[in-house]
């Protein structure tokens, strides 16, 4: 399924369309993310986008500078080799940083034992797909948890806020239809979440929903 930090390997074909339509002097990391097989990451569609086009993104390891460069680009939907889902937390636990890994497994057995799952995506995810390094002594734990209910909502909300005092936990929450909400904002617009409005980014807009809504959407899906 295409959604928003789905991880993308593209195909010969693709590789050359892309490494063609990007900057000259963007082509050497594109031909060596081809040489690798490493994915690409798809991105928000932008306006422009054809009906048979994704948009993606290379993101490169950080320079010296400490600047995190990334690489925009579009392919036909024919280009896409294969598609699979952001990395489950559970499976990345081996490549955690020592400084992370004492309340990283507990956090991860606590979203297990209540039956919730957590993918990564950004920086760290980076890290484990190319061997790169991509983590700096700053960088966040980004997380995509996606909510089959209300109930698991709550929790999971909980669980991100419980463990964001020793942990460095960012990322979003994902709603129904791809929307899309930071959980720190989630978490603050709860207390009153039939007037707080959050910002939702989904496939091809970014705008603003109450929080209730979201969590009413969620119910939705329960019963259907």
């Amino acid at each position: 399924m295409l959604a928003r930090h789905s991880l993308v390997w593209l195909s010969s074909v693709g590789w050359q369309r892309a490494t063609e339509a990007v900057a000259p002097a963007q082509r050497a990391a594109l031909e060596q993310w081809h040489r690798a097989d490493w994915p690409v990451v798809l991105r928000r569609q932008e306006p422009d986008t054809m009906v048979d086009q994704v948009c993606l993104g290379l993101p490169l390891p950080p320079n010296a500078e400490g600047d995190k460069i990334r690489i925009p680009f579009k392919v036909e939907l024919g280009a896409i080799q294969r598609i699979e889902q952001p990395l489950a937390l559970q499976a990345a636990l081996t490549h955690a940083p020592s400084k992370w890994l004492t309340p990283l497994h507990a956090f991860a057995e606590s979203c297990h034992r209540i039956g919730i799952l957590m993918r990564i995506y950004g920086s760290w995810s980076w890290q484990i797909l190319t061997q790169q390094t991509y983590l700096t002594p700053t960088s966040d734990i980004d997380l995509l948890f996606v909510p089959r209910n209300a109930h698991e909502f709550s929790c999971g909300l909980a669980l991100l806020a419980q463990y964001a005092a020793c942990l460095p936990l960012d990322g979003e929450v994902i709603f129904p239809d791809g929307q899309a909400v930071a959980w720190k904002e989630c978490l603050l617009a709860l207390p009153k979440a039939s007037q707080n409005k959050v910002l939702v980014k989904s496939e091809t807009t970014v705008r603003l929903v109450t929080l209730s809504t979201l969590i009413d959407s969620l119910e939705g899906v329960a019963s259907a």
